[in-house]
């Protein structure tokens, strides 16, 4: 039994011959956020609906495809077109700049890798691995270099060489750590003002197990930045997926691809469609 109807079990209780669904529990569950499911809730409930299982269902689905699917998105045109990769530690921002990169390099585009998380020595070896494996140039620097710097180089350098895409990927610590911010808004600025491609695409990655932490991560990093789009990668069966929907609705922020494993091919373009027709049979 899905994830789904597991959840419709659990909240639905027998009164005389009558089930009593409590719809705006199973919205919350599903990880679809405070505000989006006393929405859902409110519709169910203005069109008579809660205690009609089945078109109730529908009707949810239907809004949350609305919700979803409002919008179109493409990256940035240019050479190169920068996209800055941001998110907390453990979310797959690396992996994710790989996978991007072989996406592109597969469609016949010229791409280059900055590797501006200077922190941790760990993750520029990470990225230079994944280049290596790509033949694609990443540009580095000693640990605790200055992170604008760095991606101000990799910027030169791309446009000298007149690359598609510069893929950058940051440092992640807490989205809470006001230096982090400020670091990131540092390396923001210096790429718009060496590419003139402002705002800036900025591509959040995060763990779809992270559950309702997602919206908190997108606000977060969306007020100090201003988000293009989302990443959400490890959405596997232990994840309800909700988040997608709640960051959409409270943020206007859409989801570009989905990750499921390490695979470079591993890269999901995503569908509203599809990924709702998962949600309810997760």
């Amino acid at each position: 039994m899905s994830f789904w109807k597991n959840l419709v079990g659990k909240f639905t209780t027998l009164i005389g011959q009558k089930e009593q669904v409590d719809w705006e529990a199973i919205l919350i569950e599903s990880d679809l956020g405070i505000n989006l499911s006393q929405k859902l809730y409110s519709l169910l409930e203005k069109e008579k609906l809660l205690n009609r299982t089945d078109l109730a269902e529908k009707r949810i689905r239907n809004e949350l495809i609305a919700i979803l699917g409002n919008g179109n998105l493409s990256f940035p045109i240019g050479q190169p077109g920068v996209i800055l990769l941001v998110g907390v530690n453990g979310g797959g921002k690396t992996t994710t700049a790989a996978k991007l990169a072989y996406k592109f390099k597969s469609e016949g585009k010229k791409v280059y890798l900055a590797a501006c998380d200077t922190f941790r020595a760990a993750a520029t070896e990470q990225l230079k691995i994944w280049a290596e494996k790509l033949e694609l140039p990443v540009i580095s620097a000693k640990e605790g270099a200055d992170a604008a710097s760095v991606a101000f180089r990799a910027y030169s350098q791309a446009s000298q060489s007149q690359a598609d895409y510069l893929i950058v990927d940051t440092a992640g610590r807490q989205a809470n750590k006001k230096n982090l911010m400020l670091e990131l808004g540092k390396i923001k600025k210096t790429l718009e003002k060496a590419s003139g491609q402002v705002p800036l695409f900025v591509l959040l990655v995060v763990d779809g197990t992270s559950g309702s932490n997602v919206l908190v991560q997108a606000r977060e990093f969306h007020e100090a930045l201003g988000l293009s789009a989302m990443v959400v990668t490890k959405l596997d069966s232990s994840a309800k997926g909700g988040m997608i929907a709640a960051v959409k609705y409270e943020l206007g922020i859409p989801t570009l691809f989905i990750g499921r494993g390490e695979n470079l091919e591993a890269l999901e373009a995503f569908s509203p469609e599809g990924f709702i027709e998962e949600f309810f049979s997760r």
